[in-house]
């Protein structure tokens, strides 16, 4: 799972593992060491009816309700995006990069853009 931020807007990626981890567990959670810190990001299913987001004890999560999940998780919909108190969030699945790139893209989605 990657995230970006970018002012007041949250955007988590998801590699087809991540996706199918969240599936089954309705939770999938990433760590980043900053000189003896963490900071921790997650991705929670809930009963809730939009995205919403906090951040807390150095952890950012990003819940999504149940309809949503199912949806996500069980078609070919790239994502979701909503406004929690003036962030913006945007869950997405992420596609391999049109250009060429260092980092491995064997677990990601077929980009929709390339042209076979």
């Amino acid at each position: 799972m990657k995230i970006r931020i970018k002012g007041n807007s949250l955007r988590y990626r998801l590699i087809k593992s991540d996706v199918n981890s969240f599936k089954e567990v309705g939770y999938i959670e990433e760590h980043t060491c900053f000189l003896g810190q963490t900071l921790s990001y997650a991705l929670q299913r809930n009963t809730g009816n939009k995205l919403s987001a906090t951040f807390e004890n150095n952890k950012i999560t990003l819940f999504m309700p149940v309809f949503m999940a199912e949806d996500w998780v069980l078609t070919d919909r790239v994502g979701f995006e909503d406004n929690d108190n003036g962030l913006y969030l945007l869950v997405e699945k992420d596609f391999k990069c049109l250009d060429n790139v260092a980092e491995d893209q064997s677990n990601n989605y077929p980009n929709p853009l390339v042209k076979f």
